[in-house]
C-alpha cells in the first residue's frame, strides 16, 4: 500500500508508512490530519496566517522548477509582495490560481488567489474588473449571494461588461433560477462571443423542458463556431455531452465527452461528469482508467473510489481512509464546497443513507444543479424516506426537466408508501 501522505497529494509533509499504523492510530491521524500545517487550509474563511518572516515555507505546490506556470507564479507573487496594490499584477496572478483551482479541483488555489486580492477583498467598490474576478472566487466558494451582489454592483457600472453577465446566469442556473438565467443569457448577446450566448440560452432550456431542441441547438451552435477557441468549445461540448447524457443517448454522449477530452485542457467538472456517466452505464473499468493519477481531486477521488469498490479493488479500501480524512479536515475549517460528494460517499460507500439525506438536504439548500437533485433523491430513496425528497421533487416536476435517471428515481420514490 502507498503512503498515506503521498496519496493525499501533500507535498513536503512527513510521509509516515500506513501500512505500520494500529488502528486506533489510523483513526487518531484522520483528525490529525485535519489540523496539520502541512494540508495549507487556504480557503478558510477565518484569517488566514499571517507569518512573522517572508521566509517562511507554507507549502510547496507540486510543479517542477521547469514549469512555465511556476515560473509566471513566482513572478507575480515577487511583484506582489513589493506591491501589494499592484491592480494588474493581482488580476493576472488571481486569475491563473483560479484556473489552477478549475484544472486540479484543488480548492487551496483559490485561497491562494484570494489572497492575490487581499488589498482589495473586503472594499465595497473595487475596480469593476477585480469585482468580477472577486465575485468568481465567492461563486466557486459556493457564496452565491455575495457574488451576486459583486455581479450585480458591476453591472450596475458597467451595463455592457460580458463577463460578468455571462457568469450571473451561470449562478442563476446553479440555483435553479430559470428565468433570471435566461434573460441574462439573451442580455450576453453581443458582449460575449456568439457561440457562448447561444450556448447559454440553450443550456438553460435544457433544464426546462426542451432538452431535446436545446441538444440539437448546443450542436448547431458549435458547427456555426469552427473558429471558436479551444476553451469555449470545451464548454460547449461539455454541455452538448451532458445533455445527451441526460437523455440516454449513451453513444453520443460518449462521443462528445471524448471529444471534449481531446482538447487535452484538463478541466475538473469534465472529468467528474464524465466519470458520473462511465458509473451510470456501469463501465467501472474505464471510470479508474480515466481517474487514475488526478487523486488530488476530491470530487475525483470519490469517482474513483466508488468505481474501484465496485470492481473489488484493495484501492477502494485505502481511498476510503484518504477520503475521511479529508472531509474531517473540510468539516474542521467549515468548508462546505463538497457536500454532494460527501453525500454521494456516506450513502454508496458508507451506506449510510439517514447521514447522506443530511449531507445532501444541507447542499441542496445553496446549490440546485440536476445532480444535487438526484443526490438528496437517491439518499431518500435509499431511506425509504419520500418526504425527505420534496424540495428536489417539487423542483423536477415543476421545471419539466428531462433526464432518464432522474426521473426513474423520482418514480420509485413515488411508489414509496408516504
Amino acid at each position: 500500500m502507498r503512503r498515506l501522505v503521498d496519496r493525499l497529494g501533500i507535498p513536503g509533509c512527513v510521509r509516515i508508512p500506513f501500512r505500520r499504523m494500529p488502528s486506533s492510530l489510523i483513526q487518531s491521524l484522520r483528525l490529525l490530519v485535519g489540523l496539520a500545517a502541512c494540508l495549507g487550509l487556504g480557503v478558510a474563511v477565518a484569517a488566514p496566517f499571517q507569518p512573522a518572516d517572508d521566509s517562511v515555507v507554507l507549502e510547496r505546490l507540486p510543479f517542477r522548477a521547469s514549469d512555465p506556470v511556476q515560473r509566471e507564479l513566482r513572478l507575480l507573487r515577487e511583484q506582489l509582495a513589493e506591491n501589494p496594490r499592484n491592480e494588474e499584477v493581482a488580476l493576472r496572478a488571481a486569475r491563473s490560481y483560479y484556473r489552477l483551482a478549475l484544472a486540479e479541483g484543488d480548492p487551496r488555489y483559490v485561497g491562494y488567489a484570494q489572497a492575490a486580492l487581499g488589498h482589495w477583498w473586503n472594499e465595497k467598490e473595487p475596480p469593476v474588473r477585480l469585482l468580477v474576478m472577486r465575485a468568481t472566487l465567492r461563486q466557486y466558494l459556493h457564496d452565491f449571494e455575495g457574488a451576486l451582489e459583486d455581479l450585480g454592483q458591476a453591472l450596475e457600472r458597467e451595463p455592457g461588461n460580458g463577463s460578468a453577465r455571462f457568469q450571473r446566469a451561470i449562478i442563476h442556473i446553479v440555483r435553479a433560477d430559470y428565468p433570471k438565467a435566461r434573460a441574462d443569457c439573451e442580455n450576453s448577446q453581443g458582449l460575449v462571443a456568439d457561440v457562448m450566448a447561444d450556448a447559454c440560452v440553450a443550456t438553460v432550456d435544457s433544464f426546462t423542458g426542451k432538452a431535446r431542441e436545446a441538444y440539437e441547438r448546443l450542436r448547431e451552435t458549435l458547427a456555426r463556431h469552427p473558429a471558436a477557441t479551444p476553451t469555449q468549445r470545451l464548454w460547449v461540448l461539455s454541455r452538448i455531452a451532458e445533455v445527451a447524457y441526460r437523455l440516454g443517448r449513451a453513444e453520443e454522449a460518449d462521443r462528445y465527452f471524448r471529444e471534449a477530452l481531446a482538447l487535452g485542457i484538463e478541466d475538473n467538472y469534465l472529468l467528474a461528469t464524465y466519470a458520473e456517466f462511465l458509473l451510470d452505464e456501469q463501465r467501472y473499468k474505464d471510470a479508474v482508467t480515466l481517474l487514475e493519477g488526478r487523486e488530488r481531486s476530491d470530487v475525483l477521488l470519490v469517482r474513483l473510489a466508488l468505481a474501484e469498490k465496485a470492481l473489488g479493488l484493495p484501492e477502494a479500501r485505502e481511498h476510503e481512509q484518504i477520503i475521511r480524512a479529508r472531509f474531517d479536515a473540510a468539516r474542521l475549517r467549515g468548508d462546505k464546497l463538497h457536500l454532494q460528494d460527501e453525500a454521494r460517499f456516506t450513502l454508496y460507500f458508507l451506506e449510510r443513507p439517514r447521514e447522506a439525506i443530511a449531507l445532501a438536504r444541507e447542499n441542496y439548500q445553496t446549490q440546485r444543479e440536476p445532480s444535487d437533485a438526484r443526490m438528496l433523491m437517491e439518499a431518500a430513496l435509499a431511506a425509504r424516506d419520500p418526504g425527505a425528497a420534496k424540495p428536489a421533487l417539487d423542483w423536477f416536476y415543476s421545471s419539466g426537466h428531462e433526464d432518464i435517471y432522474i426521473r426513474r428515481v423520482a418514480e420509485a420514490l413515488r411508489r414509496l408508501p408516504p
